[in-house]
């Protein structure tokens, strides 16, 4: 499965589970602040990644960086990956 299908697919599982409704159509533009998940389902959602990708982008970062963006929240994973392997 593609890395930002696999972000969205945990992105709604999370979402659920943490009683939060997601807005419709987030796009790679879409602020992560605006998406409906509030700052325990990010918490959850970082948790939930790392448990199936094996990577915690955030808490390997030299300088703390908040993404955004969904879109930008999606590259700093895809850039971990490619750090990692």
């Amino acid at each position: 499965m593609e890395l930002e299908q696999r972000i969205r697919q945990t992105l709604a599982q999370v979402a659920i589970i943490a009683n939060c409704q997601l807005t419709d159509n987030i796009t790679d533009g879409t602020v992560l602040l605006q998406s409906g998940l509030d700052s325990l389902g990010f918490a959850m959602l970082v948790a939930q990644l790392e448990e199936d990708l094996g990577i915690d982008p955030f808490s390997q970062m030299q300088i703390a960086v908040y993404p955004s963006t969904f879109g930008e929240f999606v590259s700093i994973y895809r850039q971990a990956l490619v750090q990692a392997s």
